[in-house]
């Protein structure tokens, strides 16, 4: 399981991202149609440099959210590739069966 820590960190940049993310899209999207002015294309590119760090979507990292697991993860259910054994074994899943052929 991981830390509180890593969670709450990952928690913290899922807000900041949501936060700025129609700031962040503003910017670029005025930014892809002012290629003709190098001092605005600067200006815009300061903007954006200023945003936080951690507003990034490239900062997120998609976890387990029963447990934090970072690895094998299977989007479709929001699941490490462990818990989503158990909790199908368990009968928690709705609709998921073990294959047999």
């Amino acid at each position: 399981m991981a830390s509180k820590g890593i969670i709450n960190r990952d928690q913290h940049r899922r807000e900041l991202n949501q936060k700025f993310a129609a700031r962040r899209h503003a910017l670029k999207e005025e930014l892809r149609h002012s290629w003709d002015d190098p001092q605005k294309v600067a200006e815009l590119y300061d903007q954006l440099r200023k945003l936080p760090l951690n507003s990034s979507p490239t900062r997120l990292k998609n976890r387990d959210f029963v447990n934090g697991r970072p690895r094998a993860y299977i989007r479709k259910f929001g699941l490490s590739r462990i818990t989503f054994r158990e909790l199908a074994h368990k009968g928690f899943l709705p609709g998921v069966v073990k294959s047999s052929w």
